[in-house]
């Protein structure tokens, strides 16, 4: 064999490396390679190397060499015929090439000869790569054609879920009367929620989000179990009327900085705030409202609003956010600054995927112009989310979350959290009978999980948590006509959960699971009560 022989095996194998019978795949290939003039461009080829004579001459002789965009030349690595072809009639355009500017003395008669065996010997292997690459060419101009757009992706998700609620009494507040509140129906529930979103992306970086959903799943709350402490993650109805859920564009500024400007309806998780919960997706986490994530990142979640991470990648970073759910009511006492609202800080310490740390500041305005006040957001006592009864109330709160990877199917995580409610009015007089403005209440929460990535199947992931729910510790306000008592919880709830994600396929997963609250609503002379729940989540 000869060196012009020996030499384009060589550049075969650098050209066509990556090649693959699949079409699409032997454009991105060819397209990933560039040319190099000097054998000293591959890093990984060495002096020492027994064929580096042979690919010093060919980048010299023909300028017959290509390189990956990493500045290596893999050249250990096998070829198939097909590749072999490839890089065959890589070189014959080049050597055409020569010929053509006046360079034929480059090329030997023997070398002519070589290479015209060559091509005989392969002309089925190359007329099969034409043939390939020009149906390629027709398949990728109809889809250029037809596509639904250059910028937007499609993607979406379903929920179905059958669910059951269960229990003896309904669910009273401390000092109420146990069984007062009626007995609860225990009964089985087909609920479904459907999700549309169009992500688009104008110069790669950026992202602007449409989101449609629909969805019929009437929560089990106070109405159903006499505690919000029931509730499912993924509960809440519109009748399944289609209605534009969500809007947010985000882009980065420089390499440290990404803003978010949301216009409806977006949860802190989705504004690029880490929550150090493994369970934070209402349709592939934890069944319930409280185990997702830590209560702080629910406040005002509903409104519009701007938030802005820093050094997201890195190891030490912030949040920042502010949002306002009437921020389109140009009424007295709504707008962006007069109504309610929310501002949120957040430090992050990060030590790889291994470890991270969450130190979190939020203060509220909570306003009975956009309904009952809800100061812990459905979560916890009927106490903790109305303090002081249905009046303007600002807040407080102060979160620790907490992330801990022990082993690639394992992780650890919690969250803790205080927060000091203030009246901004007189409490009710309806319901409280001493108690003015200023008046204060004190809320703590927390919880501790275990998550099992790729538990019994890759994809698939078992999760158990266990916690408190936001409870009244104190309060400066009393009762009427409950003996005149503070408006706190006198005895403490447990909430537990175990669920366990199994993956069908790639699109299909199926999760049993079950929530047990003991001493609901922070009452042990309440009954406890059960929610299960299948849920099956399609998504494309």
């Amino acid at each position: 064999m000869n060196f012009l022989q020996i030499t384009l095996i060589v550049s075969s194998t650098v050209c066509c490396l990556a090649w693959v019978s699949n079409q699409t795949a032997i454009a991105q290939d060819v397209e990933s390679m560039a040319q190099v003039t000097s054998v000293s461009q591959l890093s990984d080829v060495q002096p020492t190397d027994w064929a580096f004579q042979a690919l010093q001459s060919l980048v010299e002789r023909y300028g017959c060499i290509a390189g990956y965009p990493d500045s290596t030349y893999r050249g250990n690595r096998a070829l198939t015929r097909y590749e072999f072809a490839a890089g065959l009639n890589a070189c014959l355009d080049r050597v055409n090439e020569l010929i053509a500017t006046a360079s034929a003395d480059l090329v030997t008669r023997d070398d002519l000869a070589t290479l015209q065996s060559l091509q005989a010997e392969f002309a089925t292997e190359l007329a099969s790569v034409r043939g390939r690459v020009d149906n390629l060419e027709v398949q990728t101009a109809t889809l250029e054609a037809n596509q639904f757009s250059t910028t937007t992706k499609l993607g979406g998700e379903a929920i179905f879920a059958i669910n059951g609620v269960f229990g003896d009494n309904r669910a009273v507040s401390s000092g109420r009367i146990p069984g007062s509140n009626g007995e609860i129906n225990d009964t089985f529930t087909l609920t479904s929620r459907a999700r549309l979103a169009l992500n688009t992306s104008f110069f790669g970086e950026d992202l602007l989000r449409m989101r449609l959903q629909a969805r019929n799943f009437s929560p089990f709350g106070t109405n159903v179990t006499g505690s919000n402490m029931s509730r499912l993650g993924f509960d809440i109805s519109n009748n399944n009327n289609l209605e534009l859920d969500q809007v947010f564009y985000r882009f980065p500024i420089g390499d440290r900085i990404v803003v978010q400007v949301d216009a409806t309806n977006v949860e802190l998780d989705a504004r690029g705030f880490t929550v150090y919960s493994p369970f934070e997706s209402s349709g592939r986490g934890a069944i319930s409202r409280y185990g997702r994530f830590s209560p702080i990142y629910r406040h005002q979640n509903g409104g519009a609003g701007v938030s802005v991470a820093i050094n997201p990648q890195g190891s030490i970073g912030a949040n920042l956010a502010y949002l306002a759910p009437t921020a389109n009511n140009p009424e007295a006492g709504f707008g962006i600054a007069n109504g309610a609202y929310a501002a949120f800080g957040q430090l992050n310490f990060k030590l790889g995927d291994a470890f991270g740390l969450g130190l979190t500041y939020a203060h509220t305005y909570d306003t009975p112009n956009t309904g009952n006040v809800s100061f812990m957001e459905s979560t916890g006592s009927i106490f903790a989310n109305s303090p002081f009864g249905n009046i303007p109330t600002t807040g407080n709160h102060y979160g620790v979350e907490a992330s801990l990877r022990l082993s690639p199917k394992l992780i650890v995580f919690g969250w803790g959290g205080y927060s000091q409610a203030i009246a901004q009015a007189d409490p009710d007089s309806s319901t409280i009978v001493t108690g003015n403005r200023g008046a204060k209440a004190d809320i703590w929460y927390y919880a501790a999980g275990l998550g099992l990535p790729d538990l019994g199947k890759e994809g698939s992931l078992g999760g158990i948590l266990f916690g408190q729910s936001p409870k009244v510790s104190s309060s400066d306000v009393r009762e009427v006509g409950f003996g005149n008592r503070s408006r706190v919880d006198s005895d403490t709830s447990y909430h537990l959960e175990a669920f366990y994600r199994y993956r069908l396929t790639n699109n299909i997963e199926v999760t049993p699971g079950l929530l047990v609250i003991f001493n609901p609503e922070h009452n042990s002379s309440n009954d406890t009560e059960y929610v299960g729940t299948m849920r099956t989540t399609f998504t494309f």
